[in-house]
């Protein structure tokens, strides 16, 4: 009897005649969408890894410890734990075809909420990441006045001690204070200055506070001085929904829509990021700057801080354990080379990374020559370099319209594809929960999706929102989250699942053993779940605070844990469900193609560790191979 098979278009898997009228029958769900090209994965992935991350967070963990020092163990967290989880996440999405949760759940149907703990990593971000956007269309649409709002103290906002200081006051000295950003009670921020009399004595010191802090405290976010959460910002309210709306119309058809977007939004900000490189490396005081970025404190390296900066940095700027990765390489086709893919991503992520340290510290040395201010006390991460530090510098350029302009739509850019890549990461996910009821209503999906998320970001636009949005931050989407979940991934596919048989998965995808085949398996193996287990270990024991200012409202410390906590019980939880529906909480889905379904699961240095586990159908065909009796009807 002949064989006969067609190949599937959308997967590039072999399947029966029959299975190809599942693909057209009216009452099953709609076949699974892809990529128009190789292009638009390529600009979605890297619009999500690349973002603001690299832009306000790793120039200054750089400066932070050690300089280019910082560089060493970053580089080491980016070889043995960040590419492998990046490469293994993306491989896992388009070998099953599946989202974040439904991935998981069809290799090993015990760790089922490892993909769950990574969706709710992925709501977290849906509801307050897109609140910085808001932030910066509220900056970019206040770059249009003739004088910019945040360079001057003559508003209706500024308080009693604002002063813009510059280099022009004689006789004002700074104290040792640093001004860079604090999550504080408003009355409680600013900086001590001395003025110097002419007789060479002191007069009580001063506090100032700049023009961009009180822009930032008092015009924008409106912080109230109780702690409490109290109304919300109307005008940030409405900036909150324009971004939505904009992030709605990128994906709402999915694939096909975001695919188009990302053509711009992916490549844009690089435009932007040259021009202010250009115009900041030509400023005086530019050498300086860098000179603070890149200069090597060897010491650093003792400091277990640094080693941990590391590899939170490397697990936020590559966004694993998120889910994203997995929903995005699941609409790739079945023998799309996702290696290559990878290798290119991260090649651009950490240049990227390094290439607006650059840009950023440029600028900064610029603004500590211009106002005669140590760079220590210039530097600053997260927001504060963003709508306080950075506002500050472009307001001394020829034209500060312009520049802060270009920078302020160069934020919303960034965040932008890196948001609604995070939206279509839990569409996705849901979709592919409940295919037969959401995939043909997947525009409507989006909206209940947006408009939940927009309800549940406006407490982060209050009063009081900038502490909710501290401590989300800092508990929600943090290292400790990604590293636990990291640990689980590794694990349930190297010993669970087996490093060999994915390897093999990974084979037949792209036709090929990936060089480094062995580095990748013995890091999903060893290096990988140690590094990141050493890590999490650390950030348990150690101590974080809300915040690092004498100020944080009460409240906030007994809602932080929960953040954590919620997507760690994930795992266990949905395990022991797992346990409870009984048979095959191990064994992969029996539609998954396995090319050598009688090969060990696991070989450590040629000793089998795990056997062959057939799933009744491969074990069929094993037992006709062996009698001989091999029929086209199998």
């Amino acid at each position: 009897m002949e064989e006969t098979r067609h190949i599937n278009a959308a997967d590039g898997a072999a399947v029966d005649p029959q299975d190809q009228k599942e693909f057209t029958d009216p009452n099953q769900p709609e076949a699974r969408e892809k990529w128009a090209n190789k292009t638009e994965f390529l600009l979605s992935m890297a619009g999500e890894i690349i973002g603001l991350g690299n832009v306000w967070r790793f120039p200054y963990l750089c400066y932070k410890n050690g300089g280019g020092v910082f560089f060493i163990p970053y580089f080491i967290f980016l070889f043995f734990c960040g590419i492998p989880i990046f490469f293994l996440e993306t491989a896992l999405g388009q070998y099953t075809s599946e989202g974040g949760v439904t991935a998981w759940r069809k290799i090993c149907p015990l760790f089922e909420g490892v993909g769950v703990a990574s969706q709710v990593i992925v709501v977290y971000l849906n509801i307050y990441y897109i609140v910085v956007l808001a932030w910066a269309l509220f900056y970019l649409f206040n770059s249009f006045w003739s004088t910019l709002p945040w360079t001057s103290c003559n508003n209706y906002w500024n308080t009693e001690n604002c002063q813009n200081v510059s280099v022009s006051y004689t006789g004002v000295q700074r104290s040792p204070t640093d001004w860079s950003f604090l999550f504080n009670e408003t009355e409680k921020f600013g900086h001590n200055y001395s003025l110097s009399a002419q007789n060479g004595s002191e007069w009580p010191p001063v506090k100032v506070i700049f023009p961009e802090q009180d822009y930032w405290f008092h015009r924008m976010l409106r912080v109230s001085n109780s702690g409490g959460l109290e109304s919300v910002n109307a005008d940030l309210a409405m900036c909150l929904l324009l971004a939505w709306v904009i992030c709605y119309f990128c994906i709402f058809k999915g694939v096909k829509s975001s695919g188009k977007v990302v053509y711009f939004t992916a490549t844009f900000p690089y435009l932007m990021l040259f021009i202010l490189f250009i115009r900041g490396v030509t400023l005086p005081g530019a050498s300086t700057g860098i000179t603070y970025y890149l200069y090597p404190d060897i010491s650093k390296l003792s400091n277990p801080d640094v080693w941990r900066d590391a590899g939170t940095q490397v697990f936020f700027s590559y966004a694993v354990c998120q889910g994203v990765l997995t929903a995005l390489g699941s609409y790739n086709r079945y023998n799309n080379n996702c290696y290559k893919d990878c290798i290119a991503l991260c090649v651009l992520n950490s240049s990227t990374s390094i290439f607006a340290g650059f840009v950023v510290f440029s600028i900064l040395g610029f603004m500590s020559e211009q106002l005669g201010l140590p760079m220590e006390d210039i530097v600053s991460s997260g927001p504060g370099l963003a709508f306080i530090a950075y506002p500050r510098a472009l307001s001394l350029l020829p034209g500060p319209q312009f520049w802060s302009f270009l920078f302020f739509l160069m934020i919303l850019l960034l965040g932008l594809d890196s948001q609604f890549v995070c939206v279509e990461s839990l569409a996705t996910a849901l979709t592919d929960l409940f295919p037969g009821h959401l995939r043909k209503r997947r525009e409507l999906l989006v909206l209940v999706i947006a408009v939940v998320c927009f309800l549940l970001g406006l407490p982060f636009i209050t009063k009081g929102g900038i502490h909710l949005f501290n401590v989300m931050d800092t508990y929600g989407p943090s290292g400790t989250n990604l590293l636990f979940i990291a640990c689980f991934e590794s694990v349930v596919v190297a010993w669970v699942y087996g490093a060999n048989r994915f390897n093999d998965n990974i084979e037949d995808m792209i036709g090929y053993a990936p060089l480094g085949n062995g580095v990748l398996k013995y890091c999903w193996l060893f290096i990988t779940p140690f590094i990141c287990g050493a890590t999490l270990l650390y950030n348990l024991l150690g101590t974080r605070n809300v915040s690092s200012d004498e100020f944080v409202p009460d409240w906030t410390y007994k809602i932080a844990p929960l953040f954590t906590l919620i997507p760690m019980i994930c795992i266990p939880v949905f395990a022991l469900i797992s346990i409870r529906k009984g048979r095959g909480i191990i064994t992969p889905s029996s539609d998954l193609k396995q090319i050598r379904p009688n090969s060990p699961r696991l070989t450590i240095f040629n000793r089998v560790i795990i056997k062959p586990q057939l799933s009744p159908i491969n074990q069929e065909d094993v037992e006709e191979k062996t009698t001989g009796d091999f029929t086209s009807g199998v």
